[in-house]
């Protein structure tokens, strides 16, 4: 199983990734940053409604600066959802601010509040990471979900992705009678291929959701990755298939169960062939995105030559040999895994031929 041993360096946004932010309307001032969410007074641990820790913090402000960041946090939700139109917003509240000591991004989570209906929403504000920019820009292009975040200078604002966490699906509902597993398997199978052909690491249980949606006869699951910053940084080539995380062992006992060889390859061409299609109505604009990466430092250089000798051998190629960057290499894997197979030939061979 993988495991990752050190926390990931975090790389800052270069003059040529905040003019394509810019150029594609990702980037726009704000009145509250990552820094200014930083002055508070102190934090009480959030628990579950089954009392367990959450690993998010409640944090409390003094009166004044607390009233201060509510009419910055509604003005960044109006920018976030309605393009800046601020009508809307003498009605909403932000009623509290959660923060997240675990992980790579330390991440405050707002809660905004409707006060005609009570109704509720969340983003999110991070350190604006390289890395994570270009994880969401590769979701957004390549994957079958919009992404909707905003940059500004080192702050990073996102959407709230809606979804049953995957740590929390599998312990909790993975069993349940009216679970439709082969559904839940073969959706396992497209993220997992999604992942690999876009060098989306460390998709670890609680690091995606499952979004449920009723069907007429049944229900549909789709596994929406939430947390990019492992984008295109590990060396290791299982570090970019969630097959071999142990969080997910059983989804993978799962597929492993109910999927016959052919439906994994079945599903794997699927996957590969919607994503040829969004690559192709996105390709000016993937090249943008791929041009700027391509020029970036993303990972350490051992991580980079280590990627690129697993990926020639996965591939059965010396033409990693040429990729002096992770945006090489993610250009090259790309082309490599996404371009249309002959009838017969299923995905490429190796440990993404499904999961084992």
């Amino acid at each position: 199983m993988t495991t990752i041993s050190k926390k990931k360096i975090s790389y800052p946004i270069s003059e040529r990734l905040r003019h394509y932010l810019q150029h594609y309307d990702r980037e726009a001032p704000l009145p509250v940053t990552y820094a200014d969410l930083l002055r508070s007074g102190g934090a009480y641990p959030l628990l579950d409604r089954q009392g367990r820790d959450t690993l998010w913090e409640t944090v409390f402000y003094e009166p004044q600066t607390l009233q201060e960041l509510s009419v910055g946090l509604t003005e960044v939700y109006a920018l976030l959802k309605t393009g800046g139109d601020l009508s809307f917003s003498e009605h909403l509240l932000a009623d509290r601010i959660d923060y997240c000591r675990f992980g790579n991004s330390n991440p405050f989570r707002v809660r905004i509040v409707n006060q005609f209906n009570d109704n509720y929403d969340y983003f999110y504000v991070k350190r604006a990471d390289a890395s994570r920019v270009y994880g969401l820009e590769l979701e957004h292009l390549l994957a079958p979900n919009s992404i909707n975040y905003l940059v500004s200078g080192a702050t990073l604002i996102e959407e709230h992705i809606a979804g049953i966490p995957g740590d929390d699906f599998i312990r909790d509902r993975l069993q349940r009678p009216h679970l439709n597993q082969v559904r839940i398997a073969k959706e396992f199978v497209k993220f997992n291929e999604r992942c690999f052909a876009r060098l989306l690491g460390d998709m670890r249980a609680y690091n995606y959701v499952v979004d449920v949606t009723a069907d007429f006869e049944d229900e549909q699951y789709r596994l929406r990755a939430i947390d990019f910053d492992q984008q295109s940084y590990e060396g290791k080539k299982t570090m970019y298939l969630p097959q071999f995380f142990k969080d997910n062992r059983s989804l993978v006992q799962l597929c492993a169960r109910l999927l016959a060889p052919e439906s994994i390859r079945q599903y794997q061409t699927e996957e590969r062939t919607l994503m040829l299609r969004r690559a192709r109505a996105e390709r000016y604009r993937l090249k943008d995105l791929l041009d700027c990466m391509r020029a970036e430092t993303l990972a350490p250089p051992e991580k980079v030559a280590l990627l690129r000798q697993e990926l020639n051998q996965h591939h059965h190629t010396t033409r990693f040999d040429r990729c002096d960057s992770m945006g090489d290499i993610v250009r090259l894997h790309l082309k490599l895994m996404v371009v249309r197979q002959r009838p017969g030939e299923g995905g490429a061979k190796g440990a993404s031929a499904g999961p084992g």
